[in-house]
């Protein structure tokens, strides 16, 4: 139910103005007016009209304003008394001067309020049947809006299920349209496609309609050039069958000279295969009698019984700035025997020239290469296999080449004596399977630094193992207490054991050598074989790679003379040096006094027989003691430098070899054993 508007009352008529019985308030009065509270207006005081507020149930009727008066109440008397304006205090208030006055004005005053007061009472009595009049107007007015509100809600109503079915049926009908829409699309669609190849079909025919009218215009001319070519092949046919003939002719003449040339070739390629074969077994007979006579050679060398020595000079390195030395290779045949020369200013400054000649088993040139040393080596290499102990050991200056030469580069082609021996050791092995053997290998590798034995192949970076030799008198061979040996399977496994041992070597930079070999190392291979018959065999490959031999005033300068010399040597690294050169020094020594005590004894002569040999002196020859004393064949490669400034150590090695290669041995005997 809408909310009725509240009913203002309508403006009361302008009436004379009426005497007022009240004074006027004086200054110090309305001061304390002020300090009281504030009075509500009289009842009946016009207020200003409002309009009447709308229906909140019925938002789509259209908004009437009544302006209505506001309803009146029954005033009360005004009061003839003034209220009390003193305030809340203990102190009386104060006298003003004319209060007097005052009360007579209010007591004169109270007969014109009873009249106003009459006038008034008349005036709401009016206003109230005014009011109660406006009031059943007002009700007869809001039942009829009510009723209007129903027919326009009953309507709204009819006009939203109209609205609604009116939006379906165009939301159908937008669908329909938008379905027609693509359809209509795709039909512009494909009628555009179809359009584009037609366009393009139409394109391709122009294409190869243009295409056959230009093959016909070239089959054409070339239809005319072709008769105009058969029109002149027929001219030029005519003149060349009369030149047939006369060709034919000169072909049977040259036929007959063709058939007498082929049997020619015939008999001269009959010839020439002859002399192939000729070749080929002249060439099998002497590989043959090279063979047979290295084979006789080694033989005799073995019975001889003396150390077979073989000199090899290293090539000239980039690296070399000094200059090379007067050599030469006189015994280019059997490549036995080395020239030097040298020239040196006399006393009186003469140039005094002088020439060394010396002679070994076999002799390398700078040029020759692995293979070739190794080939010289090989058959006493692989005696071991048949049970014979062999040692191969170089010596010479530092720089020389003796690493490499014993072990070589990381290319095959630059492979040393180690690898390629243990290689052809597995070779033969293998060969040796069908004729019944079967073969075990076990290698070791060891140096010996400042007369203290290292195991290379360890499994720790630095030997604190006590490493003692030990000789067996009755089965010839030698041990090494606590060194690692291992068991080899393969060739690839033998070059890695040598990688491995390399790095672990001992070597150092000296004036000679940038890495210096400053220790002996002695890689050991044993051959353990055993036929089908019962038949064994034990063998023992020693390769040795000797320290360098030079003195110390080579390897260090002029100052180094020794342990106590004056010059140089203040550092702990310069003492090592000079400490392992002197090592290395005494244990050459102890090996030339070896071989020198094995010299006397094989010459002969009184006491010759009971001749010490002082092995014992030094680590290395104790260890060599078997190779050197008969029970082996034994081989020294004696390297050389090519420069002109190691030309007085190169002599020195010269000279030593010399010595090695006439001192006699005796005769080494195979180790091998029979099952009774």
């Amino acid at each position: 139910m809408s909310r009725l508007p509240r009913l203002h009352s309508s403006p009361l008529r302008a009436e004379p103005s009426m005497p007022t019985l009240k004074r006027k308030a004086s200054p110090e009065e309305e001061e304390e007016a002020l300090d009281q509270p504030r009075k509500l207006p009289a009842f009946g005081v016009s207020r200003p009209t409002r309009t009447l507020q709308p229906s909140r149930t019925t938002p789509n009727l259209s908004r009437t304003v009544v302006n209505l008066p506001k309803p009146l109440t029954k005033p009360k008397a005004p009061a003839f008394t003034k209220p009390s304006t003193s305030r809340g205090t203990s102190a009386p208030p104060a006298t003003r001067p004319g209060s007097v006055r005052q009360t007579t004005r209010s007591v004169s005053g109270r007969s014109a309020d009873d009249q106003r007061f009459t006038q008034l009472n008349t005036r709401l009595s009016s206003i109230e049947s005014a009011r109660a009049a406006d009031a059943a107007r007002l009700a007869q007015d809001m039942a009829a809006e009510r009723a209007k509100v129903a027919e326009l809600q009953e309507n709204h109503a009819v006009l939203s299920r109209e609205l609604a079915a009116a939006r379906n049926q165009e939301m159908t009908q937008r669908r329909d349209l938008m379905q027609a829409s693509d359809e209509i699309e795709a039909l512009k669609k494909k009628h555009a496609r179809e359009v584009d190849d037609l366009e393009m079909d139409v394109k391709q025919r122009d294409r190869e309609i243009r295409e056959v009218k230009e093959d016909l215009r070239l089959c054409r001319s070339d239809l005319e050039q072709e008769r105009e070519a058969v029109s002149s092949l027929k001219s030029t046919l005519a003149l060349q069958s009369t030149t047939h003939l006369t060709l034919t002719t000169q072909n049977q003449l040259l036929q007959a000279q063709v058939d007498t040339h082929t049997r020619m070739i015939a008999d001269l390629t009959a010839k020439l295969e002859d002399a192939d074969r000729l070749v080929e077994e002249k060439t099998r007979e002497a590989r043959e009698g090279e063979f047979v006579r290295r084979k006789l050679h080694n033989m005799v060398l073995e019975l001889k019984g003396n150390i077979r020595v073989f000199c090899r000079v290293r090539p000239v390195l980039p690296s070399d700035s000094d200059e090379v030395a007067d050599m030469a290779f006189p015994d280019k045949r059997e490549n036995k025997e080395i020239v030097l020369e040298s020239s040196s200013e006399s006393a009186m400054g003469q140039e005094r020239r002088e020439v060394y000649n010396f002679a070994f088993d076999k002799v390398f040139e700078p040029s020759a290469t692995q293979a070739d040393v190794f080939e010289e080596i090989s058959m006493l290499a692989q005696s071991c296999t048949d049970g014979y102990n062999v040692c191969i050991f170089a010596y010479g200056q530092t720089g020389s080449g003796k690493s490499f030469t014993m072990e070589g580069g990381p290319t095959e082609e630059s492979a040393g004596m180690i690898p390629r021996a243990v290689e052809q050791v597995f070779q033969v092995t293998e060969d040796m399977k069908s004729k019944g053997w079967t073969y075990t290998l076990e290698g070791q590798f060891l140096e010996i630094y400042n007369e203290t034995i290292n195991d290379l192949l360890g499994s720790h970076d630095f030997d604190k193992k006590k490493h003692e030799i030990k000789h067996d008198p009755k089965t010839n061979t030698t041990r090494v207490t606590d060194i690692t040996v291992l068991p080899l399977t393969s060739p690839s496994h033998v070059r890695t054991l040598l990688s491995r041992a390399q790095k672990r070597r001992s070597v150092a930079a000296t004036l000679v050598n940038e890495r210096s070999s400053r220790s002996h190392s002695v890689f050991t291979l044993r051959i353990k074989g055993m036929s089908t018959g019962g038949e064994t065999c034990e063998g023992c490959l020693n390769l040795v790679d000797l320290a360098g031999s030079e003195r110390l005033n080579v390897s260090f300068g002029p100052g180094y003379v020794g342990a106590g010399g004056s010059g140089g040597g203040t550092g702990q690294v310069e003492k090592e040096r000079v400490k392992e050169t002197q090592n290395i020094n005494k244990s050459l020594s102890a090996l030339g006094d070896v071989i020198a005590a094995l010299g006397e004894k094989g010459a002969g002569g009184p006491g010759a027989e009971g001749k010490h040999v002082p092995y014992r002196n030094s680590k290395l020859t104790y260890l060599l003691q078997n190779s050197l004393s008969g029970n082996s064949k034994t081989l020294m490669f004696l390297n050389l430098s090519p420069l002109a400034a190691h030309l007085n150590e190169s002599l020195t090695s010269l000279r030593f070899a010399t010595k090695v290669n006439n001192t006699n041995i005796g005769t080494a005997k195979k180790q091998s054993r029979t099952s009774s």
